[in-house]
């Protein structure tokens, strides 16, 4: 779990676009268990940089796509080598580690399609684990449906892979002195707009914070739709850790998409 993190929180901190806690070191405990070592940060709730936020996060869901533009652009320039950068030039869907979205891994294998990731290693991955769990005959009689219809929420879209926080609820973000943090990632690199998912379901973001996110990254056709269906993974992951009290919700998003 904290290999994931100290990978997530390292390969946010390199793009240098918005602000994290610097991991240190992951220390195995002898009885078992580790220990997480990272910058100390005098951090309070965000109330003064909501605006920064949104600007600093929207950086960060473009730092591939800008360094995938500047490859193109050098590969296209005779005789001129392609620049040094401390970050990784990404074309597919992923991450070279897993990562843990609360207590469960998830599946980070490289996909070229994001259709094929997101609904392969996210939601089916989930509802395997519900299915594990409860057997849930009408979930997975709406996942039969709406797995055929995901691709037709993607036609008009083109999604470039971004490095994404992957957990952004207003629990895991914050502010210094100096600034906006956002802090305890499950990371991979995915659609921004997946981010903004679990960001508009439990509150915590106002509407300033948007606003500069989508001044920089401005939303697509389809965008309500999809928030919805990336809404599902989270609600689906909340099914799999707390129970059945978020059956209703992911069901509910099921039934929205299908129809």
């Amino acid at each position: 779990m904290f290999d994931g993190e100290m990978a997530s929180l390292d390969a946010i901190l390199k793009t240098e676009t918005v602000k994290v806690p610097k991991p240190m070191k992951v220390i195995e405990l002898d009885k078992g268990g580790a220990v997480f070592v990272m910058e100390h940060l005098d951090m309070r709730g965000l109330t003064k940089y909501s605006k920064q936020l949104g600007e600093h996060l929207a950086d960060l869901h473009l730092h591939n796509k800008r360094q995938l533009d500047k490859q193109d652009k050098e590969q296209q320039t005779v005789g001129k080598g392609a620049g040094q950068s401390e970050v990784p030039v990404i074309e597919n869907f992923g991450f070279h580690v897993p990562t843990c979205c609360g207590y469960l891994p998830q599946e980070n294998d490289w996909q070229e399609d994001w259709v094929t990731f997101y609904s392969r290693q996210r939601l089916q991955h989930q509802l395997n684990m519900v299915e594990s769990s409860y057997g849930d005959r009408e979930a997975r009689e709406l996942w039969a449906q709406l797995q055929l219809k995901i691709p037709q929420l993607f036609a008009d879209v083109e999604v470039v892979p971004a490095l994404l926080h992957g957990d952004l609820w207003g629990g895991n973000v914050s502010e210094c002195t100096e600034g906006p943090v956002i802090f305890d990632p499950a990371s991979f690199y995915g659609h921004s707009e997946y981010e903004l998912g679990i960001a508009g379901m439990f509150g915590g973001f106002n509407s300033s914070f948007y606003s500069a996110y989508h001044d920089k990254i401005p939303k697509a056709p389809g965008f309500a739709k999809r928030n919805q269906l990336y809404q599902l993974f989270h609600y689906l992951n909340h099914w799999n850790h707390f129970g059945g009290g978020y059956r209703g919700s992911s069901l509910r998003i099921m039934k929205d998409l299908v129809k």
